[in-house]
């Protein structure tokens, strides 16, 4: 069989929609269309249906997508491997994710911690959400990711290894010139009246379920695009935010933060593939950690 059907099969699961893998392909819709047609012909059995918002695999498409996702995944390796004794490189570079305050953050500084110890690494950096990352780290695209378990949460993955590094606290975010600025730490109920800008889903679900444990209700009325973007709603004065500690050693200089009381954490993971682990995966979880939690002197 033509693993670039395979490919094809496997994007148009992954989006949902054959206009949205034709155009991630670089395919006509109708080219892909038939490769899927074909595929289905070769197996003898129906491998995607149709729903109210595109395609979907059928229990069969199901099943052959997990098993063609193995052997792509392997594919994409034995190729990097030969590419890499062709140009007579004996490492493989090291593929790494994290969510958007991470990769900010602390993950940075952790690769520096890397290369000064273990010497020149060819690496990568690829910011995105959690759950994109895991699938990410299946896919066979990362080697190692940086997640959170903030809502909705870490999926359980026999085909992922997790590892902690420790709980990050959520503190606040404010103009230079906010009132509470230099204070703290600060109930929320004391800035449960302001403007609030979100950028994600599970930070905003963070901030409502501390805001309702001390019996108020946090607005947030305005919405950014991005982590960029929600700093600047308020380093403008337009909000104020909630944001990660981990982040706070990367914030641009017309900002602070303020603590909170009993501020909501966040569990901070690195997962990695269970096969054929990246030999530098484990030593850059400890860097991680080294970065985010240092032994006091």
């Amino acid at each position: 069989m033509d693993l670039n059907v395979w490919r094809a099969f496997v994007t148009v699961c992954r989006v949902g929609s054959l206009s949205a893998a034709a155009a991630e392909l670089n395919h006509t819709q109708s080219a892909v269309s038939r490769q899927i047609a074909g595929l289905e012909r070769q197996l003898g059995a129906p491998l995607m249906e149709r729903h109210a918002r595109g395609v979907r695999p059928t229990p069969a498409g199901e099943v052959f997508r997990r098993h063609a996702l193995a052997t792509l995944t392997e594919a994409d390796r034995a190729v990097r491997a030969v590419r890499d004794v062709r140009d007579g490189v004996a490492d493989r570079p090291l593929a790494i994710g994290a969510t958007p305050s991470l990769a900010a953050g602390i993950v940075p500084e952790a690769v520096r911690s890397l290369l000064n110890q273990a010497g020149p690494v060819r690496w990568s950096l690829l910011p995105a959400l959690s759950a994109q990352l895991h699938n990410r780290v299946i896919a066979g695209d990362l080697d190692i990711a940086v997640v959170t378990d903030a809502p909705p949460g870490l999926a359980a993955d026999p085909r992922v290894e997790r590892r902690f590094l420790g709980l990050d606290e959520m503190v606040v975010v404010l103009p230079a010139g906010h009132p509470q600025a230099g204070h703290g730490p600060v109930p929320i109920q004391a800035l449960a009246d302001q403007i609030w800008a979100e950028d994600n889903e599970g930070s905003a679900a963070l901030l409502r379920q501390h805001a309702a444990r001390a019996g108020v209700t946090a607005h947030i009325d305005l919405t950014a695009a991005d982590l960029p973007g929600k700093l600047a709603l308020v380093a403008t004065g337009h909000a104020i935010a909630l944001i990660p500690a981990a982040l706070t050693r990367a914030l641009r200089a017309d900002v602070v933060t303020v603590n909170l009381v009993d501020p909501p954490t966040r569990g901070l993971y690195t997962i990695t593939p269970r096969r054929d682990p990246h030999p530098c995966a484990v030593a850059f979880h400890d860097q991680l950690v080294a970065v985010q939690f240092p032994r006091p002197r």
